[in-house]
């Protein structure tokens, strides 16, 4: 433990200076926009987006490991998606301080967030999950501004969930873990956990009740949660002192429920994203915590299926919701209106085409886009596409359209997590 304990003091005194890079102009105009490479030595990169343009300001390291190309969740070599996850990189609501997860080594960092949106590493801490194997699987994070507690969520279990309080920078790890299994379903993957806006609950949408596995013939062995019984959805009560009550499992919803966004401004409706179902549907939960679901809206599917539409962004107006559809290389764009949802752009954009290597589940190619990101003044989505090593800016139009604005090239397949302000 001693040991440990010198490599992490050691680390954070040589890793701890802002990104570098930033200019007096830089300072002072245009956004701030952090993705995480996922690299064997992980990094975020700094860009701003001034006017919808990218520019890269800088790389700091996290003080952890990535998994690199690596894809832990089915130990292919070379697959963008490592984790099968969302909000790997978030930030505090004052936009004072940056969090992230190291997913090769189960670590956590974070970063104090100047006025000029440079980054300074103030700490790494180890989350308590053992890696078994040749990477790690912390993946998703959610942060409760009213008791500074950290939530750190893994792919693999059986304790996905474990805890920080975070005190001037600092993180000190809580007692106590949770698991989203339940039952005989002892091996369950999460794909993110997510806090309601008033900290009350703590929700982890499933996307598998096993972890995959391939079948004699090499086709994929997939348990996609949701499809026959309905406790895909995980709510756990939050404590006065950010621990967590007794999880209630519930119906997400739809099958292989991935991505929850909250409604701005609301504690109670949100907007789940699913990879099976193939499209999302308006949800709310009660002060008591349970979970409703309208009817799912899908997307065209023509392509083919599981389309594994995934990631999503509601503008600030609540009007629109974008969806990220990992299977076919697009977003898709909702209208959202006097609570209902329906499809406006399906695809809001054209493909991005990858290198030609991945194919997702539905068997075409795709440049696996995972992570997106709408600027705070809802002109501007940005998309990350690992496959094709681009992460690309675009213009919301107002008929709903994206209009690409610009793209830079990004390390290949590995980048994940999209936070700014």
């Amino acid at each position: 433990m001693k040991t440990k304990m010198k490599f992490w003091a050691s680390t954070l005194i040589s890793l701890s200076f802002a990104c570098n890079g930033y200019t007096e102009d830089a300072r002072t105009n245009g956004g701030n926009l952090y993705m995480q490479t996922n690299g064997v030595k992980n990094e975020i990169i700094c860009y701003k987006t001034g006017d919808g343009k990218l520019k890269e300001e800088g790389r700091i390291s996290t003080g952890g490991a990535g998994s690199g190309t690596f894809k832990p969740i089915t130990g292919h070599e070379s697959e963008p998606n490592a984790f099968e996850g969302a909000k790997s990189l978030i930030m505090s609501t004052d936009h004072k301080w940056l969090f992230a997860t190291n997913g090769g080594d189960n670590s956590v960092s974070c970063f104090k967030v100047a006025d000029d949106g440079s980054l300074e590493l103030t700490d790494t801490k180890p989350t308590g999950q053992n890696v078994s194997g040749r990477s790690g699987t912390a993946k998703s994070l959610a942060f409760a501004e009213n008791t500074k507690t950290l939530y750190v969520c893994h792919s693999f279990g059986p304790d996905h969930i474990r805890m920080f309080s975070v005190k001037n920078g600092k993180l000190a790890q809580k007692e106590g873990s949770y698991t989203v299994n339940v039952g005989a379903k002892t091996d369950r993957i999460p794909t993110e956990i997510v806090l309601t806006p008033d900290a009350r609950f703590l929700m982890a949408p499933i996307l598998f009740d096993k972890r995959p596995a391939m079948k004699p013939d090499g086709s994929p062995d997939l348990a996609v949660a949701n499809m026959k019984e309905k406790d895909g959805l995980v709510v756990f009560p939050v404590k006065q002192d950010g621990s967590l009550g007794e999880a209630d499992f519930t119906d997400a919803g739809g099958a292989a429920a991935f991505d929850i966004a909250f409604m701005h401004g609301s504690n109670e409706k949100f907007i789940i994203g699913y990879a099976a179902a193939d499209g999302v549907a308006m949800c709310a939960i009660n002060e008591s915590g349970k979970v409703t679901c309208a009817p799912v809206i899908k997307i065209d599917q023509k392509i083919g299926k599981p389309s594994e539409l995934c990631w999503l962004a509601i503008t600030p107006d609540n009007k629109q919701v974008f969806a990220t559809v990992f299977g076919y290389s697009y977003v898709s764009g909702f209208k959202i209106e006097d609570g209902s949802i329906t499809v406006k752009q399906d695809p809001a954009a054209d493909a991005v085409p990858g290198d030609g290597k991945f194919k997702a589940l539905d068997m075409v190619v795709s440049s696996g886009p995972n992570d997106c990101w709408i600027s705070p003044d809802g002109r501007y989505y940005y998309q990350i596409y690992p496959n094709a090593s681009k992460l690309i800016s675009n213009k919301i139009e107002d008929n709903g359209k994206l209009k690409e604005r610009d793209r830079i090239e990004i390390p290949y397949t590995s980048p994940q997590g999209l936070a700014g302000f």
